[in-house]
Parts: C-alpha cells; structure tokens; sequence
C-alpha cells in the first residue's frame, strides 16, 4: 500500500520524505491557503521533494473550466495530479483530461456508486473521505472494502485512495482491505511510528546501558 501524507506544508512533507515511506502528497484549497506564499511555487516546491503524485485541485465547477485549470496545473510538474470533485461536470472532467492522459484524482467521494462512476469515467485515482462518513455515524471503512471489490470485480485500474484518515486504525483496515493508497496528515503518521510498549522498551534498554557504564 503506498503512502501519501495529506499536507501542504513544506516542512511536513519533507520530514515524511525521509522516513523513506512517502510515495506521494494530497492537496487541496484549504490546505494551500494555509501556508505562506504562491500556491502554484508551492507546488512546485513539493514536486521536486517528492517525485510521486502530487494531487492539486481545481475550484471550478464547470467542465470547461475544470479542464482548463486541470491542464494549467499539470504545466506545474509532470507528476500533478489533477483533483477533481465528484459531480457530473467533474466526471466529464475527468474523461476529457483522462483522454488527454492526464492522471487526475476524483475526490469527495461516499458512496460506492460514486467511486464506480469516478472509475469509470477513467479517473487515476479515487478518494473517498472515511472519517467524514464516520463523523455523521456512517461506517467509511466499509465503503473502501465495497470500492476494493467493484474495482477489483471487473478489474478496474482506477486506484482507491483512502481520505479523510483521522487515525491508525483507518490505515490498518484499509492496508487489510487491499486498498491502493492512503493519505493522511503528518499527525497520524507519527502514531504509526508510536507504540507505548516500544517507548518503555527503549526506556529500560538505556537504563540498562546506564548501569553497565557506571560499574
């Protein structure tokens, strides 16, 4: 399962490149407007950081418009993704920009009938948003193994990217469900990495180590 770290930060995306583990970056506007300076230099920036995908979205809603921020984007970097939300204007979007081989990444997904659409219109990537389901009690994990099936089913090359990943264990079932990608903030990775048996466990290795240097 690859790794995408779900951030505009320079800063954070750069300390998850050397872990040796991040395999691309998910953006979006509000991520963007957090940070100081040009979105497209910021981009920019994080293509040369990470050679991965870089998902960078467009804002606006019609088709015409989608495809003509779609392919400024990709002037960015050869490897801008285009993100494009789930509507009918974004999965004509999607086709046109796929048909120019154009990876995008359809996003704001949360039904299985969404994540189909989204494949077949031909997206690269589909990202459906598990902790938003799981805000309003719905089960967004089950909609990953429902989207892992359909696609795998009638061998659809369309990658389920796992989103709105609040913890550990969205990661964890999603890698046991053979989802394709998940991205996350910085926050969880660095939960990944954290077990309180592995903190004491080093605590009493460097206690240990005391005692043989004082005898």
């Amino acid at each position: 399962m690859k790794f995408f770290i779900d951030t505009a930060s320079l800063a954070e995306i750069r300390e998850a490149a050397a872990l040796g583990l991040l395999d691309g970056v998910t953006t979006n506007p509000t991520l963007l407007s957090k940070e100081e300076g040009d979105p497209r230099e910021i981009l920019l920036e994080i293509t040369k950081i990470v050679p991965g995908p870089v998902s960078a979205e467009v804002i606006a809603l019609d088709t015409d418009g989608m495809v003509r921020e779609g392919l400024e984007l990709r002037r960015i970097a050869d490897n801008i993704v285009v993100k494009i939300p789930m509507t009918l204007e974004g999965l004509k979007a999607i086709r046109r920009l796929s048909d120019e081989s154009v990876p995008t990444n359809c996003t704001l997904i949360f039904s299985a009938p969404q994540a189909l659409m989204a494949a077949k219109a031909g997206a690269t990537y589909a990202s459906p948003f598990v902790g938003r389901l799981d805000d309003i009690a719905a089960d967004g994990m089950r909609l990953i193994e429902q989207a892992v099936a359909i696609y795998r089913n009638y061998q659809l090359p369309t990658q389920v990217l796992v989103a709105s990943v609040r913890h550990p264990e969205h990661v964890m079932q999603a890698a046991l469900m053979s989802a394709h990608v998940v991205t996350m903030p910085a926050a969880v990775i660095r939960q990944l990495a954290s077990h309180p048996l592995t903190d004491r466990g080093l605590e009493q290795f460097l206690a240990d180590w005391e005692k043989v240097k004082n005898r």
